[in-house]
């Protein structure tokens, strides 16, 4: 999901807002609330927020859950996991997430 689109069209939240709000530790659609702002219950929050949440690299198709595992296996900066795991290899936009991730352990 490149394009920044409006998400929850009930608070007017957008994409890079939720996105910010993951790079910065929300993991949950509870986290997104207080943190992005947004319904979650919305048509817009019920059809995307899961897949966001799931998803940290949208150009390589890389999962929260395989960055998770990778730096649980000691990819420990954001060299090692691009390269276990190809996410931020291509555009990049995902490297402060990753940076999170790593920082977190989650």
């Amino acid at each position: 999901m490149s394009k920044n689109k409006v998400i929850c069209t009930k608070n007017d939240v957008d994409y890079k807002t939720i996105r910010k709000a993951m790079c910065n530790g929300a993991r949950t659609e509870q986290e997104l609330a207080e943190m992005a702002g947004v319904c979650t219950k919305c048509e817009g929050c019920e059809s995307n927020l899961d897949n966001i949440l799931k998803s940290v690299c949208g150009c390589k198709g890389t999962s929260l859950e395989t960055v998770v595992r990778a730096v649980k296996n000691g990819a420990n900066t954001v060299e090692k996991v691009v390269g276990q795991t190809g996410a931020g290899s291509k555009c990049k936009k995902c490297i402060p997430l990753i940076e999170n991730i790593i920082e977190l352990g989650r």
